[in-house]
């Protein structure tokens, strides 16, 4: 998702998650086709337990529900990530380090992180120790 100029914030963490949403869905593609194929195969004079059938669909429902609750909880990370990287446009950022400092222009959001671009095109990575100020407070004092 890739919010226009005036916001300033992108999110490059959803071609991720698609992604793994897209590797997930193959694999559950390739169970179906392998159930099926399973079942067309069995010898019909020992046919596959019923039981046994529905614990492997039980087992596999219940991955899938793990593969869907994983995305869930990616989207509301990203949904998270934005909100806060929002929260950073305008104001004041000085780096860990403290090497680096100024008024926040734009954040990309990654799913590994955020990195915020100041308006004369200095990066901040935004981790623990940053420091942040609201620029029309610091610039009237």
């Amino acid at each position: 998702m890739a919010v226009d100029a005036t916001n300033g914030v992108t999110n490059n963490g959803a071609s991720n998650t698609a992604a793994a949403e897209k590797k997930a869905t193959l694999n559950y593609d390739n169970f179906l086709q392998l159930l099926v194929a399973q079942l067309k195969n069995q010898d019909p004079t020992q046919p596959m337990d019923a039981s046994a059938q529905m614990a492997q669909l039980a087992s596999f429902s219940q991955v899938e529900q793990t593969i869907q609750t994983n995305s869930k909880l990616d989207s509301l990370l990203t949904n998270a990530n934005l909100t806060q990287a929002s929260s950073y446009i305008g104001k004041t950022m000085t780096s860990a380090d403290g090497t680096t400092s100024g008024t926040v222009a734009s954040v990309k959001v990654y799913s590994d992180g955020m990195i915020a671009t100041t308006t004369d095109g200095k990066s901040i990575l935004v981790q623990t120790g940053i420091t942040l100020s609201d620029s029309s407070k610091s610039s009237g004092s």
